[in-house]
Parts: C-alpha cells; sequence; structure tokens
C-alpha cells in the first residue's frame, strides 16, 4: 500500500505541479534497457576484415599459409635486414624504431619478439653499458648454409629472370622492382651485382632520372613456352578444363549442362599464349582477359611457392598489363586460382600445385631450406640427439 500511495503522489505531483505536494525524484525508475540486455550491434565488414571467400568455400590450409606467414614475418624480415648490417649486429634501442623493417608492431618491445627465437638471436651488454644483439653461431650455420643453397641455384634463378623479361610488355623491368620482390623468385641479396656476370642475357641501363632497369638482350624461343603449354603435352584434358570463359546467353536457348559445358569451351579456347605481345590487344576484348589470366598463371608459375601477394600483383602490374579489375578476374577462375586473405589484403595461389593436404606438390630446394629453417627458429630449446 505505501508503494501504491507513493506512486499516486507522484502521479498527482506530475499533473499538477502548481499542488502544495512534496514532488519527489523519478530517477530511481528504469527507463532505458540496460547495456547488459541490448542487442549488440554487428559492425559492417570493411575490405580490410572482410574474407574473399565466404565460410563454405574457404579452403582453410591455403588460409593456413598466410597465417604461418604472420607468425614468420618478424623473424624473416629481422634476418635479413641483419644480415646486411655491418658485423651482423645491431644496438637494441635503434631496433625499436625500425618496426616497419623488422616486422613487428609499431609500439611494442622487439626484446619480446626476440625472445620468441631464442636460437636465432641472442643479445648482449657492450662496453658503453648498451645491449646489443645479433645472430647465435647456430644461426650463422644456417645462413652459411643458405648461401650455398642460392650458389647452386644461380643458374635456375637467372633463368627466371629472363622469362620474366620475356613476360613484360617492353622486355625491360626496373631493379628496383625485382630486388623489392626477391624472396618470392629466391633471387638472391645481391643479384644486382650478379646480373653483370651475364651480358649475354641481360643489359643494365641507367636512366635520367638514376633508376636502374634491366632489359633482356635476345629473345629465347624455347624459353617462350609457358607451364601450362608443357602440361599440355602431358594432360590436355586438365589443361582445357585450367580456365573457363562462360558465354552469355538468354535461357530461351534452355541448353543442357553438357551443351552449356561445349559452347564455353568453343569460348575457352584456344588460350592466348602469356609469352605474345598482350599490351598490343585491345584492352577489353576476349583475347586480352585470355593473355591476363595466362600471364598471371605464368607469373604465379615462376614464384617459389606458387603463389604471391597482391602488393607483388601491383608490384608488376604495368609489366604485365593488367588493369585495376584483376581482382574481379581471377575470382572468375576458381578451377586455377585461389584468392586468400581479405579483399584489402589478399594472395592468389596456383590451386593445382598443391596437394590436398595443403603442401606444395613439387618443393624448389630453397623451399626445403626454409621450412627447415622456420622449424628452428620455431624452436625455444635445442634438442639433444
Amino acid at each position: 500500500m505505501a508503494i501504491w500511495r507513493l506512486f499516486s503522489t507522484i502521479t498527482n505531483t506530475i499533473k499538477n505541479p502548481n499542488s502544495n505536494s512534496r514532488t519527489y525524484s523519478t530517477s530511481f525508475l528504469i527507463t532505458k534497457t540496460p547495456k547488459s540486455l541490448r542487442k549488440k550491434r554487428k559492425k559492417p565488414e570493411s575490405p580490410r576484415t572482410k574474407h574473399v571467400q565466404h565460410d563454405s568455400e574457404r579452403i582453410q590450409h591455403f588460409e593456413n599459409i598466410l597465417k604461418r606467414d604472420t607468425h614468420f614475418r618478424f623473424f624473416l624480415k629481422t634476418k635479413d635486414y641483419l644480415s646486411k648490417q655491418p658485423q651482423q649486429v645491431l644496438r637494441l634501442d635503434e631496433a625499436g624504431k625500425l618496426y616497419r623493417e623488422l616486422g613487428f608492431p609499431r609500439g611494442r618491445k622487439v626484446l619480446k619478439f626476440l625472445q620468441r627465437h631464442p636460437l636465432v638471436f641472442e643479445t648482449y651488454r657492450h662496453d658503453n653499458d648498451k645491449i646489443w644483439f645479433g645472430f647465435t653461431d647456430l644461426m650463422d650455420e644456417y645462413l652459411e648454409e643458405e648461401k650455398r643453397v642460392l650458389n647452386e641455384l644461380e643458374g635456375h634463378r637467372i633463368e627466371v629472370v629472363r622469362k620474366l623479361l620475356m613476360l613484360s610488355a617492353n622486355k625491360r623491368i626496373p631493379l628496383s622492382k625485382i630486388y623489392h620482390c626477391r624472396a618470392l623468385f629466391g633471387i638472391p641479396e645481391d643479384f644486382r651485382d650478379r646480373v653483370r656476370n651475364y651480358p649475354e642475357y641481360f643489359n643494365m641501363v641507367v636512366e635520367a632520372d638514376g633508376k636502374r632497369v634491366l632489359e633482356l638482350v635476345k629473345w629465347d624461343e624455347n624459353l617462350a613456352v609457358s607451364a601450362l603449354e608443357r602440361e599440355f603435352v602431358v594432360d590436355e584434358d586438365r589443361v582445357k578444363r585450367a580456365f573457363q570463359f562462360k558465354v552469355k546467353h538468354g535461357k530461351l536457348l534452355d541448353l543442357g549442362e553438357q551443351d552449356e559445358r561445349k559452347l564455353n569451351m568453343l569460348n575457352t579456347l584456344p588460350l592466348v599464349s602469356p609469352y605474345s605481345d598482350g599490351a598490343k590487344l585491345d584492352l577489353w576484348t576476349l583475347e586480352a582477359e585470355k593473355y591476363r589470366v595466362g600471364v598471371i598463371h605464368e607469373f604465379l608459375s615462376l614464384t617459389l611457392e606458387k603463389r604471391a601477394s597482391i602488393h607483388h600483383i601491383v608490384e608488376f602490374k604495368e609489366e604485365l598489363s593488367l588493369t585495376k579489375h584483376t581482382y574481379a578476374m581471377l575470382l572468375k577462375q576458381p578451377r586455377s586460382f585461389y584468392l586468400a586473405g581479405t579483399e584489402m589484403n589478399w594472395a592468389v595461389f596456383l590451386k593445382d600445385a598443391y596437394g590436398e593436404d595443403g603442401a606444395l606438390i613439387h618443393k624448389d630446394p630453397q623451399v626445403v631450406f626454409n621450412e627447415k629453417l622456420c622449424e628452428f627458429a620455431d624452436k625455444q630449446k635445442l634438442e639433444i640427439e
């Protein structure tokens, strides 16, 4: 009853504000839904976070490869940067400012990332009381082995660069672009010096702005054979199914599945060689799209792991005569390409180069070494046999 009288008094006060009744605060009444009971609004996905593939179409072993790249980013970038330093050492306080070069998030302590790889990096205090870090003796042995592998594969890497130049529109590529993407093709750090030993293949030109450009000296018909053309000899049917360029038609045709497949095949074949002069093709014709799809396929086949990121594709956009619609073009060819990652930061894989377990079917010797190196870098202590 007391509660009822209190509620009646409050109501009368609101209705008759000029009355002599005592006013009461209504702040104790719950007029809004508590935050804990409110429905959480789902944030709209942005290209930075939205996956390329829908959950139902996602191939997890390709997505896991990108996660592995993230896991080893600091180790690989720091290894490359430290290898180029005098005496291969770096002061810790200076390293903290090199978050881009060393591959760790801005504002984080670099020491914590170094401690994740105790068999690779070691720290020590210098006479001036400054902390420095460098490679362990075990890591030095791996670096020497890496040099031997690179030297043994030099002839094959020279061939890869020759084919890259043959793919390019003007048979020339700025040397800085090849250097920037050197890890993609397994090209050594000192490649810019090594090409001088092959004047029969390459010509170095220094332009007016100081840019060094690598030019092809002589076209080689034996190298102008794509990976798909070589595969055609072994498995003709598989190559015919590699790409699909659908014919647009109305429903009135009432084509069956087999008839539609035959019609699409007529549109798909013949393919256009990536070593043809694609720059001369009309930009939006079917032949031009066939060329661009083929050139991406051949470009990926020259890489170590038969994959490349959006940054690598953009790097060679002009040389490969690509358009801004490359992303959409690759999505239309799911038989040969798989796009992993997010819409803003994606990578493209050659699907046929990987087995059902997500491992490369044919591994380059440098890939084998890299896998062994990453396995070593992930260990916390040395295993005594």
